[in-house]
């Protein structure tokens, strides 16, 4: 059996080609390598008569890929991504951090009940919380784990494993309910004639009062741009929400909230614990104890 250096051209010559056919020419490639064009030309040549292969097409300093120089770079470019994404872990392991990234009310409603869960099984380092609203944070190569909301087909090279539907129903404070006794009649016209909070969404969107009720009038009471805030004021007593049915679990557990309705509606999408395919046996362990926070045993 041919060893890896018998068998695989020299990696130069191959970071020479990948960026060549990254940027379409050999002047661009030559100023991104920091070496001279006629040693961009010079390793492409003979990583060519190496692989008996024509990989470029040469039109002046311009070149275009040929059908093997374009299977050729796309697998390059794939591997050297693989090792400068290992690298790149290992580099924060050796840093101690174990990275989880999600959107701050899904970690803060969600994520912290269950924070034991993830600094048990991160026994040699720390955990850091990365909190965004942008999801391209999400797949920075220090994350380990992510929470996202959407479908798996966003994701793609990723491994994405269902937490919970993204479902919805009527909550409010156990004081707000013995004033207004008909939320709990499952009429949702009952609703027109009580204290709502919003949450700011499209006016079809499932998360939003006229379109559960079904009415097109205005609705008085105040908006929230945030869920965490307009759920503080719900266990105040000073109105009626719909809540996530995975960020309210504690909440109705210790009687804070109770559900006006038996019925529910449901995201298409929903909320997905994200990893890479290749993980840590760390990772592996905190993602399972994740899941099987919220999956039957």
């Amino acid at each position: 059996m041919k060893t890896l250096k018998a068998s695989l051209p020299l990696l130069n010559a191959m970071v020479a080609f990948e960026a060549t056919a990254r940027r379409g020419n050999l002047t661009a490639a030559a100023e991104e390598l920091a070496i001279a064009q006629s040693a961009v030309s010079r390793h492409i040549a003979n990583l060519e008569e190496r692989l008996s292969l024509d990989l470029l097409t040469r039109k002046g300093n311009r070149v275009s890929l040929t059908e093997n120089g374009a299977t050729l770079a796309e697998a390059i470019r794939d591997g050297l991504g693989t090792i400068r994404d290992t690298i790149s872990r290992l580099q924060e392991a050796g840093h101690d951090s174990f990275v989880i990234a999600s959107g701050y009310d899904l970690v803060q409603s969600w994520l912290m009940p269950r924070f034991d869960l993830v600094t048990s099984h991160v026994t040699h380092g720390r955990v850091t919380l990365l909190t965004s609203s942008n999801a391209d944070d999400y797949s920075r190569p220090e994350v380990a784990i992510s929470i996202r909301f959407g479908r798996p087909e966003l994701w793609p090279g990723l491994v994405a494993r269902k937490l919970f539907d993204g479902e919805w129903f009527p909550v409010c404070s156990p004081i707000f309910l013995e004033r207004y006794p008909a939320l709990a009649s499952e009429d949702p016209a009952a609703f027109l004639d009580v204290p709502l909070l919003h949450l700011a969404a499209p006016q079809d969107a499932i998360d939003n009062w006229r379109s559960w009720i079904g009415t097109t009038q205005s609705l008085p009471g105040p908006t929230f741009s945030s869920y965490l805030p307009m759920m503080h004021e719900a266990i105040a007593g000073r109105g009626a929400a719909l809540a996530w049915a995975g960020f309210i679990e504690d909440q109705l557990r210790l009687g804070q909230l109770v559900r006006l309705t038996r019925t529910s509606r449901r995201h298409a999408d929903a909320f997905y614990l994200v990893t890479r395919k290749k993980t840590t046996s760390t990772e592996q362990k905190v993602a399972q104890a994740l899941l099987d926070s919220v999956t039957p045993h």
